[in-house]
């Protein structure tokens, strides 16, 4: 299969920090990228990032290079924040477009599953929501959230590299289950 994984946001993209600074969220987001291309091209398939480390690449062209490279999955990785303060807003949650197809479905509950299981934190289940790597892309797409910037516990996690590295796992293994199913 062809894969492309995005690591959301960019290296300077305003606001998307920990409350306290220590952790800016496409730092979570590129090591996880880099751990899930790793294990993805070990097991045979062929695996591009829409993101690139030293700029921010705006959403449109990220989709229009996974349509361009017919790509068969896109999968964009993030972790979530909930207001600007530290606070109980915790768990795992994987997003499909507003509108989803069946495929797109399956791939999302199979990773929210896989995610779910390596990781051990709350299901906050998998959900639809508008965004632009959903939208504009023309394969399955789907949006994980790994957990909250704005947990105290989970930054902590985020900030791990033995967390960043199950994370991984769980993206891995989901879309091993997928790719199965086919």
């Amino acid at each position: 299969m062809k894969i492309m994984i995005d690591a959301g946001h960019g290296p300077d993209t305003p606001g998307k920090r920990s409350p306290d600074g220590r952790l800016r969220e496409f730092h979570f987001n590129s090591a996880v990228a880099e751990e899930v291309k790793k294990r993805l091209v070990m097991d045979g398939h062929s695996v591009f990032f829409s993101h690139q480390n030293d700029v921010d690449v705006p959403l449109h062209e990220r989709t229009a290079l996974a349509d361009r490279l017919k790509v068969d999955l896109f999968v964009s990785i993030h972790a979530n924040a909930m207001g600007n303060s530290f606070n109980s807003a915790n768990g795992l949650e994987t997003f499909t477009y507003s509108r989803p197809q069946a495929v797109t479905r399956e791939l999302a509950v199979k990773v929210q599953s896989s995610l779910l299981l390596v990781t051990g934190r709350k299901d906050r289940g998998v959900k639809q929501g508008d965004f632009a790597v959903l939208r504009d892309t023309h394969m399955p797409a789907i949006l994980v959230e790994c957990g909250f910037m704005t947990h105290k516990q989970e930054v902590e996690l985020l900030k791990s590299a033995a967390y960043r590295k199950r994370c991984a796992l769980g993206i891995c293994f989901g879309i091993a289950c997928f790719d199965a199913d086919r």
